[in-house]
């Protein structure tokens, strides 16, 4: 694949990439550049992070990266994930693993670590304390929202450093580009300003779009990247989000129920499910309506489905109707997974049986 072609294929996943000239120099004098991903287990896995990361991280194996991924399993005991039991965070990190190999990422061609593993190694920690002398308490607790709090939160002193261990993963797993979501992006940032002066590089940030959940957005934040935050699908309200292995009831009712302004593409879910999964998985979506509704409808890119959507001339109801039923297809092969074979099974109803914690 030639360089503009690599650089298309990022440029498809990242929302933002700090810095789209360092990327172009990182794939002229790389040939296999290192990106890596951190995952939090914290119970069941809905779709963005699931389906939409899969191909997120197909994009980047396809233009030629290596990619690691970070199951961050002391993370989520640092923050008090699965009511803080450590056994239990891993079960639900063997548990991701199943997911992704199901909906079709490449795992065949991704290293999974463990960030436990990490643990007994006197460099990794040396790492660690050399970002934090290099940092202001003020600054860290900046990077709160990448754990899902706020500044303004009462933190524990293991969340408080939980951003310096971050740091430091990009460093540890000899990362070039880190490609994580958008709520990741200000510690993303921090290893950008550090690691020169730590003898580090700099490394390229690939910060990827993030799905909104399926109730209305948040009208009081104007913030762009504390808006999309606050509209994310979210595990502790349930129904803003479809989970994996939802059956097709589950994703038909929640879908029915969803978000999803009349003529309006902008903030509005269900479009976006059909721009960056619908038409990403299958390169089209059929609407099915009867005849005095105007009969079925074949749309073959997104640009011809939103010009439609926005004259009026397609119903929400007939949009969603749509969308659920390529969702449930995508989902397929996932439930099929996990009710057919027994370890995936097994794993599986261990993490239903586990607390959710925020």
């Amino acid at each position: 694949m030639d360089l503009e072609s690599r650089i298309d294929l990022i440029s498809q996943v990242g929302e933002e990439i700090l810095t789209i000239e360092e990327l172009r120099a990182l794939l002229e004098t790389k040939s296999k550049p290192v990106a890596y991903d951190g995952f939090e287990p914290s119970g069941q896995l809905h779709i963005a992070q699931g389906t939409f990361r899969a191909i997120n991280v197909n994009k980047m194996l396809d233009a030629g990266i290596h990619f690691k991924f970070w199951v961050a399993d002391w993370f989520g005991w640092m923050n008090n994930k699965i009511g803080g039991d450590l056994e239990k965070i891993r079960k639900v990190g063997e548990y991701q693993i199943e997911v992704w190999k199901a909906c079709g990422m490449q795992t065949d061609k991704i290293e999974f670590l463990w960030a436990s593993d990490a643990m007994n190694d006197k460099e990794y920690w040396k790492k660690v304390v050399n970002i934090a002398r290099n940092s202001t308490v003020k600054r860290i607790l900046r990077c709160s929202q990448i754990m899902g709090r706020s500044e303004s939160e009462e933190l524990s002193a293991a969340q408080i450093f939980y951003p310096c261990m971050q740091c430091a993963d990009v460093f540890h797993l000899k990362a070039d580009i880190t490609q994580l979501g958008m709520d990741q992006r200000k510690v993303n940032v921090l290893a950008r300003e550090v690691g020169p002066k730590l003898g580090f590089w700099k490394p390229v940030v690939v910060s990827n779009k993030m799905l909104m959940g399926l109730k209305p957005p948040k009208s009081d934040i104007t913030d762009p990247v504390e808006r999309a935050i606050a509209m994310k699908m979210s595990k502790s309200v349930p129904d803003s989000a479809i989970w994996m292995t939802d059956s097709e009831e589950d994703i038909k009712r929640k879908i029915s129920k969803a978000y999803c302004p009349e003529k309006q593409s902008a903030e509005n879910p269900i479009m976006e499910y059909a721009k960056f999964l619908v038409f990403e998985k299958f390169g089209k979506l059929e609407v099915k309506r009867p005849a005095k509704f105007g009969g079925d409808l074949a749309f073959n890119s997104y640009v011809e489905l939103e010009n439609d959507y926005l004259a009026g001339k397609l119903h929400p109801m007939d949009l969603k109707n749509a969308v659920a039923e390529s969702i449930n297809e995508m989902l397929k092969p996932v439930r099929q997974h996990f009710e057919k074979n027994a370890k995936a099974k097994k794993l599986l109803e261990e993490v239903i049986s586990f607390p959710t914690t925020r």
